[in-house]
């Protein structure tokens, strides 16, 4: 098989997987997404996983990034380390087969602060290469496990993990707060709320606690308490991501219905922010990789 004449990129997380066909002129052919995330592969499964994906993609090389490099996924593919570039992800590529590669996730370290990414370096990389971002930015990744990478001279220089969206996700499963939480939150009046609470210097565990007993002694309604802790989360994320300074403007990338909540938030903290898709981030980045294989 040659890269050159096409390939299938995936990106296989822990809990989902979206894979795409390259076209020979990088473009995307056709795509899927399911629940088939790392955890739901079987001891040993991961060349029949692979090989379904072919079934339903085509007979192609494949470049695969996210967790399924990671110790719990097929073939470790080690962590480069920062500053990252996309020349670096491609000296790391792991080759569990000799049509298929796992791209590296890429790790910080700086005295007691440690931290890692797998999947966001395939974005963040692609989007500078593509010049979708400055080479020199700062910018908001939001997800499960938000990051604020700042890029200089084209590479991820160091980046910070706040677990916000996580966090919100067992508070809405498996908390006190679960009742109130099934609202979908949105970027209203009573998130802004909430984003200005966590960018000062809240009580954060106690403020979680409030939410529930202000609706219970009715001083607010109980449909606004969803967007209000959404907001009250992700203000404090801000306030971590801006905590060396706050920059003219971020850049925020990922799913749209995400970067339309940390535009919102970011605009409360007076800091402009420019929304990009992570998807066509994704494609950026995993092209440009496997150019370097061709």
């Amino acid at each position: 098989m040659r890269w050159a004449d096409g390939f299938i990129a995936a990106d296989w997380g822990t809990t989902n997987r979206r894979a795409y066909r390259i076209d020979r002129h990088g473009r995307c052919e056709a795509e899927f997404e399911d629940g088939q995330g790392i955890l739901s592969v079987p001891a040993g499964g991961f060349p029949a996983a692979v090989a379904e994906i072919r079934a339903r993609l085509g007979e192609l090389p494949l470049l695969l990034a996210g967790m399924i490099g990671s110790n719990r996924g097929w073939v470790e593919a080690p962590y480069v380390a920062c500053p990252a570039s996309l020349d670096d992800l491609v000296a790391g590529l792991a080759w569990p087969d000799a049509d298929v590669a796992i791209v590296p996730g890429v790790s910080f370290r700086d005295g007691r602060r440690a931290d890692v990414m797998r999947g966001e370096e395939v974005q963040l990389l692609g989007a500078v290469a593509d010049s979708l971002v400055s080479p020199d930015a700062l910018v908001c990744h939001p997800g499960t496990h938000n990051k604020w990478a700042l890029m200089s001279g084209g590479r991820i220089a160091e980046f910070r993990t706040v677990m916000t969206g996580e966090l919100f996700n067992l508070l809405k499963s498996h908390s006190i707060l679960s009742e109130l939480l099934a609202a979908p939150a949105a970027a209203d009046d009573a998130f802004r709320a909430g984003v200005r609470e966590g960018l000062g210097d809240t009580d954060l565990q106690a403020e979680l606690f409030a939410v529930r007993a202000r609706v219970l002694l009715g001083a607010v309604a109980r449909e606004s308490a969803a967007s209000y802790t959404s907001g009250l989360l992700i203000g404090g994320d801000v306030r971590i991501g801006l905590r060396d300074g706050a920059p003219d403007a971020v850049v925020v990338m990922g799913r749209p219905e995400l970067t339309a909540l940390y535009a919102a938030a970011l605009a409360e903290a007076g800091v402009a922010a420019t929304e990009l898709d992570g998807e066509t981030c994704f494609l950026a980045g995993i092209r440009h990789i496997a150019e370097h294989i061709a």
